[in-house]
């Protein structure tokens, strides 16, 4: 049974934005002090809760949606005005340092959004498989852009620009975002060049708040412990772009987790 602070309050949405064509940005009012980084649980009557990261921090609150399934399809169909159930904020949030690189690919700039709008003039790489699978490029404007297709920015990867770009400049921390093979790469790549890294991971999260040991990744808890973490943590952890756990316990790997959860 759920403690007090873990009922769902209900709140109601006051604007939809659309992003692309299968991404949604959903803003509500909600008063607690969020941290960029941290997420939130969303109840959907007769379909449960999913974790959110949260784009967006401050009159209002947002969280950024990739359509990928029953209870995402539900939330693509509400408009301003419906109501959902909200609990938290939860988890480990970014740790904010100045000097700093952020590093979104897809959807994964979504919880990068505020820290952002946090840090004083970082230099930011967004990316994406192509043009139509870009967002916040415009919240962003200053942004380096890259799609793997070509079709807008820079043609590659956002690790070949953060190669590049570190030729000719020094960061303090490098943050990341999205794909686990990409947030490796960007591990790896700041493990060279001697540069701490903060990633934000993630796993199949059920409670929320580390009781069920669900989201459990080396003795870490993404949900407790995350679903930020320094580098410090990163090398301590064997599964890192390589395994992942379903919902029943079955290790797959990461590229395989990825395809999962866009079903």
């Amino acid at each position: 049974m759920l403690r007090m602070a873990e009922i769902p309050e209900m709140v109601k949405i006051k604007k939809v934005s659309e992003e692309n064509a299968d991404t949604k940005t959903f803003f509500f009012e909600k008063k607690d002090d969020i941290k960029p980084g941290q997420f939130l649980m969303v109840w959907i009557p007769e379909l449960g809760e999913k974790p959110f990261s949260v784009s967006y921090i401050g009159k209002e609150t947002g969280i950024t949606v990739f359509r990928k399934g029953k209870f995402t399809e539900k939330l693509f169909s509400m408009e301003p005005g419906d109501m959902i159930g909200v609990r938290g904020p939860y988890g480990k949030g970014f740790g904010i340092r100045n000097n700093a690189c952020v590093v979104g690919g897809g959807c994964g700039i979504a919880p990068l959004g505020p820290l952002i709008e946090n840090l004083d003039n970082p230099y930011v790489i967004i990316g994406a498989k192509g043009s139509d699978g870009l967002i916040f490029n415009k919240r962003f404007s200053s942004a380096k852009i890259t799609t793997d297709d070509g079709s807008s920015g820079f043609h590659g990867f956002t690790t070949d620009v953060l190669k590049n770009v570190l030729k000719e400049r020094k960061f303090d921390v490098v943050y990341a975002c999205g794909p686990e093979i990409m947030m490796k790469k960007v591990f790896d790549i700041c493990e060279e060049n001697g540069i701490k890294c903060q990633v934000s991971l993630e796993r199949y999260v059920k409670c929320g708040f580390g009781v069920c040991g669900h989201c459990d990744i080396d003795g870490f808890m993404i949900c407790k412990d995350g679903p930020v973490f320094h580098s410090e943590q990163l090398r301590k952890m064997q599964s890192f772009g390589i395994m992942a756990k379903l919902k029943n316990g079955k290790k797959i790997t990461v590229a395989e987790y990825a395809g999962w959860r866009c079903k």
